[in-house]
């Protein structure tokens, strides 16, 4: 029997990892991890919890273009935070554009720079 444990990190593809990191790590305050090896490309492990985000600046496979506005309906990472009211203001005072669940739920999503989609879900009550 496999006995699954969770989501050790998610692979994220940006185009230019200095806007990516002004997006995860200035506006959204994820920090880095610097234990990251040369992997032969540029790349930054992002700790979320006991998970991690890995960003690598490489060709992207996938279109980029004709994205749904709401990321809800694309793929995307959904990550449990406390502070959603925060994060709003944050997006809005850097002129980020988000979306709320269609749930009902407290969650809200956005794209970071290269249109990758992102879920904030509130979790474990309000600050």
């Amino acid at each position: 029997m496999v006995d699954y444990r969770g989501i050790a990190h998610s692979g994220v593809i940006v185009t230019r990892l200095e806007p990516a990191l002004a997006f995860y790590v200035d506006m959204l305050g994820l920090e880095t991890d610097p234990g990251r090896p040369d992997l032969g490309y540029p790349g930054v492990w992002l700790d979320v919890g006991d998970q991690q985000i890995h960003l690598m600046a490489l060709p992207n496979p996938d279109p980029t273009s004709d994205r749904p506005a709401h990321a809800g309906r694309d793929r995307h990472i959904a990550l449990s935070i406390r502070g959603l009211d925060e994060l709003k203001q944050r997006l809005e005072r850097h002129g980020i554009a988000y979306t709320m669940s269609r749930s009902g739920r407290r969650a809200l999503f956005c794209r970071d720079p290269d249109g990758n989609g992102l879920e904030f879900i509130e979790t474990g009550g309000q600050d």
